[in-house]
């Protein structure tokens, strides 16, 4: 393909899923702040790819849709692994349950044990794979819905656990069902929501639909915006319009701010009131100063 169609597909793509077409670009080529080119890019490189394992580990990966890319990040799972868990999909078909991935060549009981809990299959016959919860774990969670008198995906299933959790608390279910305290919280939380993607519990940005391009904006104009950057010398701020503002670290607080990262980090969606526009240059000024 062109190279402009294969960059009008992935950010396509980056709408529909997010997370598995960002892990196949490099991550120092995303952009990752100042100085990126200063520090020793080994270092830099490993620093990188242990935030997107960890990331791609805590929301799971849909394990009959996921790239060889994605995959590759799973913990367990080696690049070649990952080539071979997709060249077994091709060929024998999806997934049908979890365990199904101890037939793929070259992956052992180890990286299974480490893998699994990080795979989804919704498309089990076994909801437990379709959650967070590992299948080492999978007896406890008979025993926890045995005691509290119901089944897996009932209606009354989490009424029932959680009257279970108010009646014996944490420690003494965890010691009923002989298991560890930090265990039964991610086995309770996981059953609690069934194949849900943690971003969902991040706020939304909440933007002004009258303000949607830089010649919409005026001075003493009060927005909510989402930090995308954070510098040195302060942080930018998607407000909803295409260029992105600044708030200048003496205009982040109504004090003295030696670092920015100490008022806010990327992510936080904050209250911002507009300072200056320069149509020509195309910058924003922006205030969080009451």
């Amino acid at each position: 393909m062109d190279v402009s169609m294969r960059g009008a597909v992935s950010i396509a793509r980056r709408v529909q899923d997010p997370l598995a077409e960002l892990v196949k670009i490099d991550p120092q080529s995303i952009g990752v702040g100042l100085y990126q080119h200063d520090v020793d890019q080994k270092k830099l490189s490993e620093a990188l790819d242990a935030v997107i394992e960890s990331v791609v580990n805590y929301v799971g990966v849909e394990l009959n849709t996921a790239s060889p890319a994605l995959l590759g990040y799973v913990a367990g799972l080696s690049k070649k692994v990952a080539a071979n868990v997709v060249a077994h999909r091709d060929e024998k078909g999806p997934f049908k349950k979890r365990s199904d991935l101890k037939k793929v060549q070259g992956l052992g009981p180890k990286a299974y044990e480490q893998a699994a809990g990080f795979l989804r299959v919704p498309e089990s016959a076994n909801r437990l794979d379709n959650t967070p919860i590992h299948p080492e774990s999978y007896p406890v969670v008979r025993r926890l819905l045995e005691l509290a008198g119901t089944r897996l995906g009932s209606r009354d299933m989490l009424s029932g656990v959680k009257a279970m959790r108010d009646e014996f608390g944490l420690s003494g279910l965890a010691e009923l069902l002989e298991v560890g305290e930090p265990t039964l919280a991610d086995i309770l939380d996981g059953l609690s929501r069934p194949g849900r993607d943690p971003r969902d519990d991040l706020p939304p940005p909440i933007l002004r639909q009258d303000v949607l391009k830089m010649e919409d904006l005026r001075e003493g104009m009060r927005l909510k915006g989402t930090v995308r950057n954070v510098v040195d010398f302060g942080a930018f701020v998607d407000i909803g319009v295409k260029q992105d503002g600044l708030v200048h670290v003496s205009k982040m607080a109504d004090r003295y701010v030696r670092n920015p990262f100490d008022v806010v980090g990327v992510g936080d969606v904050v209250d911002v009131t507009v300072i200056s526009v320069d149509l020509e240059r195309g910058r924003i000024g922006l205030s969080m100063r009451d």
